[in-house]
């Protein structure tokens, strides 16, 4: 039996010979586009409460403007320089103000105190109570993520790789510390993470690095990916998508690298998976979700014992950050779509459309309720409900 399959595979090959290359020469092929969406079986409702617009939301700049919930109230900036402080329940804006200068980054919050970025080069602090200008410093590039702060010390990561502190009273520069760019990059730094007396911050060459907020100088250090390939673009390694703590555990993903488990107090690595992302990373359920590039969602568990669950219906459609909300974790696509996908086996059980010009920037979760800012501006206040209660 075994003679004649082999001999029948051959005959095969040379008496279909002209069918079997019509199936592999279709011109308008392409592996990597997007996966066109199918009806599902929906069992959770997500029910629109409010809607809000704030300016031009991420504009043009391909920026990743994240809002911020702090005590019922969330502040949002867009790409054109409006921000406000909006009421998380109602929608309500309590204020809101032009500073008439592009902002690439933000918000971050840190008592009464706003942090933003500049697209021309700077870090300003706001009041968090009406919005009135606190300080403003000059730096050597983009800001493109929300600085962080302690109370004390704010660090702001800039695009041509530096991480800089500030005083928190005054703005003046303290120190400075400087990562290697490679050639090429992505456009986007990650948001740093202030723990204790240090800020960890991941770069462009594929490092994560904590560094001592008090003095600036390095703590440790830790490489999450490798450059590989003959290309600068094979070769681009960047760490730009959000980083998730919990405990003295930190999780990050990188493009073209892996998706790792550090201990804050050495950078020690505890696990590590082949992922290549530039959204980040979330946690739920004993579970840390990421979006790869290729569209695969996939839930690691924790401890770092393999994976739980896998979804590829979303192929190649430009993910979001994963948010968990409720039982459910949520992730937009380039178009816009809202998708609902349950925590504990990953099969999609919602979808709405909040904004057709996508949402690029993180969203925000608390209980059932989730908001999402749009690339076009507007913030948008959903419900998560199961169809059966």
């Amino acid at each position: 039996m075994r003679a004649g399959v082999l001999l029948l595979v051959p005959l095969l090959l040379l008496s279909g010979c002209e069918t079997v290359s019509g199936w592999f020469e279709d011109e308008d092929y392409d592996p990597r586009a997007p996966v066109e969406l199918s009806d599902i079986d929906e069992t959770v409702k997500l029910d629109r409460r409010w809607s809000r617009s704030i300016g031009d939301g991420q504009g043009k700049g391909l920026y990743h403007i994240n809002p911020l919930l702090d005590a019922g109230v969330i502040y949002v900036a867009s790409a054109d320089g409006e921000v406000a402080a909006v009421d998380a329940s109602d929608g309500d804006v309590r204020w809101q103000v032009d500073l008439e200068l592009p902002i690439s980054g933000g918000v971050g919050k840190q008592g009464n105190h706003l942090f933003l970025g500049g697209a021309d080069g700077l870090v300003m602090a706001l009041n968090a109570t009406d919005g009135s200008e606190l300080w403003r410093t000059p730096v050597s590039g983009e800001v493109l993520a929300a600085p962080q702060g302690n109370g004390k010390t704010v660090v702001a990561q800039t695009y041509d790789g530096k991480l800089i502190g500030f005083d928190q009273v005054t703005g003046n520069k303290l120190w400075t510390y400087t990562s290697d760019v490679p050639v090429l990059t992505l456009r986007g730094t990650s948001t740093p993470i202030v723990t204790n007396d240090i800020a960890i911050a991941g770069f462009a060459d594929g490092k994560v690095v904590a560094v001592s907020l008090s003095s600036g100088n390095v703590v440790w250090e830790a490489r999450v990916a490798i450059a590989q390939g003959r290309s600068e673009i094979d070769r681009i390694v960047d760490i730009d998508g959000t980083m998730a703590m919990q405990g003295a555990e930190l999780y990050v993903a990188s493009y073209h690298g892996r998706l790792a488990a550090l201990e804050t107090r050495a950078g020690r690595k505890l696990w590590q998976r082949n992922v290549s992302s530039v959204s980040g990373v979330s946690l739920g359920f004993g579970n840390v979700y990421v979006a790869d590039e290729d569209g695969t969602l996939s839930a690691f568990l924790r401890n770092g014992q393999g994976v739980r669950w896998q979804n590829i219906d979303l192929g190649y459609r430009e993910l979001s950050r994963p948010t968990p909300v409720s039982s459910y974790v949520a992730v937009v696509d380039f178009e816009g779509y809202l998708h609902l996908l349950s925590q504990v086996d990953g099969m999609l059980v919602g979808r709405s459309r909040p904004d057709s010009d996508g949402a690029r920037a993180d969203m925000i979760a608390s209980g059932n309720r989730l908001w999402v800012y749009g690339n076009s501006g507007k913030l948008t206040a959903y419900d998560v409900r199961a169809l059966s209660d």
